[in-house]
């Protein structure tokens, strides 16, 4: 049965990604088509995926719809937009023949694509409006819940964190990165770590503005590289409620009293915001009795928890596991875009800056993104969603970059011809476009390779976390 359900799960998983991520795609090149073929421009080939065909057939109009072998995109075979010969094969004789489109059909067509994708974003933002986006408390949060006393660097030595050098305190609310107003934990860790502000010495810097205890205070902190994908870190995790979900039979949580709903406040006398705090104080205490104190529905209850054997690797193991809120976020379409504008924009930012720690290796290409696409599928439909309209958004903004190739880059060259008052070289055009194929292939090599890399960790890392009875995983 496990096995049928993997199955299944799998069969599911893999239809979400067909439809929703093939689908982008699909509708990114059904914008350029449709808008060719109102501007009167000639069409020679719709083809989803790029390389030799897979399976296709001839229109009666004259098209030729294919799916190729390499799923990395797709295109629409536009002589008059763009030659493109190395990336989208030889043209007909008719259409190598064929006059070169004007200006304002070669802009609307080139921004087509984008177009379409915004629309579908917009479409399925408005579905998630309205069907509501499942958050966890920990995600939903600004608030710390645990600051590390140490954080590993890249070369696996440990120092003490910045967030402790800095004075954080758990409680401490986040409302500021950079002068950046955060809303969320996603929003704070992905503004830390795109962050390249760096301090006259050269170390990375980045300033917190927080709320403790109804004040506000500015603190500068310098992150430091750490985990495999060396990333900006301060050493903070999110705050979130601890909630019993269940009790094993004949543990020591049952024979103290704990019950499945029981909402954890304190371990003698320090809020526990966090599972990494219970897990600290239950291994530091192990051979004292520690004083539980929970919330039953609302009314508040202590608890002893007798002493344990300090020598023992279940130290922490109680038999109670935990869990925490969810919700359902209804967030307007345009506050999701916005989101997700604001989230691309710095991520594209950070590529080109210098000062960031942000490169190429840290995009995810096709697999990597297939591979999000499978786990949201597992997940909840409207993950899918919500990761759907970030997709659509990003390929909006990459494929407006006035690079060779990209359709900003047709609108480059377009509106340089009309300014000098006659096209750009044939010769020209058609270099620079090949020579931009073979660096944009090499890019998503590139990123394909690091994205095999993470999936190959992720595969590898079987260890449970530090308690077999956390809660979800925080930053």
């Amino acid at each position: 049965m496990e096995l049928l359900n993997a199955l299944m799960s799998n069969l599911w998983a893999v239809f979400l990604i067909i439809l929703f991520f093939g689908g982008s795609i699909f509708l990114h090149e059904l914008g350029h088509f449709l808008a060719a073929r109102w501007r009167g421009m000639h069409v020679e080939r719709f083809s989803i995926g790029f390389g030799p065909r897979m399976f296709g057939w001839k229109g009666k109009d004259g098209v030729e719809y294919r799916v190729s072998w390499l799923p990395l995109g797709g295109y629409v075979a536009l002589p008059q937009l763009a030659d493109l010969k190395g990336l989208e094969g030889e043209l007909s004789p008719r259409a190598a023949a064929l006059p070169s489109a004007g200006y304002a059909d070669k802009m609307i067509v080139a921004v087509a694509g984008a177009v379409f994708n915004l629309i579908f974003a917009f479409v399925l933002a408005t579905l998630l409006w309205f069907l509501g986006q499942p958050t966890s408390s920990d995600q939903a949060t600004t608030q710390i819940g645990y600051v590390s006393p140490t954080i590993e660097l890249e070369d696996h030595t440990k120092v003490t964190s910045p967030a402790k050098e800095a004075g954080l305190q758990v409680g401490d609310i986040v409302r500021e990165i950079d002068g950046r107003a955060i809303n969320n934990w996603q929003e704070l860790m992905q503004t830390l770590v795109t962050g390249a502000d760096r301090a006259a010495d050269g170390r990375r810097k980045t300033v917190f503005k927080i709320e403790r205890e109804g004040k506000f205070l500015d603190v500068i902190l310098y992150p430091r590289l750490s985990g495999d994908e060396k990333m900006r870190k301060v050493g903070i995790a999110a705050a979130y409620p601890l909630v019993i979900h269940s009790v094993t039979a004949g543990s020591l949580a049952e024979k103290i009293g704990l019950k499945a709903s029981d909402r954890l406040v304190s371990l003698d006398g320090i809020p526990v915001l966090n599972i990494v705090t219970l897990v600290d104080h239950l291994t530091a205490q192990a051979a004292q009795t520690v004083r539980v104190q929970v919330t039953r529905a609302g009314t508040p209850l202590t608890l002893d928890l007798p002493p344990r054997d300090p020598k023992s690797k279940e130290v922490t193991e109680i038999g109670a596991a935990f869990t925490t809120d969810n919700t359902l976020v209804h967030e307007g379409p345009l506050d999701q875009f916005s989101g997700h504008v604001s989230m691309t924009w710095r991520t594209l930012s950070s590529v080109v800056n210098p000062s960031s720690d942000i490169g190429i290796n840290k995009l995810s290409g096709p697999v990597g993104i297939i591979r999000v696409f499978h786990l949201a599928a597992q997940a909840d439909i409207r993950i899918v969603l919500w990761f759907t309209i970030l997709v659509n958004i990003n390929l909006a903004i990459f494929n407006l970059l006035p690079i060779p190739v990209l359709d900003g880059g047709h609108m480059l060259f377009a509106t340089i011809g009309k300014i000098r008052g006659r096209s750009l070289p044939a010769n020209f055009i058609a270099a620079t476009q090949s020579v931009f194929v073979v660096l944009l292939f090499s890019m998503i090599l590139y990123v394909t390779v690091f994205d095999v890399r993470r999936l190959t960790r992720e595969f590898r890392s079987s260890s449970p976390p530090a308690s077999a009875e956390a809660a979800p995983a925080s930053k």
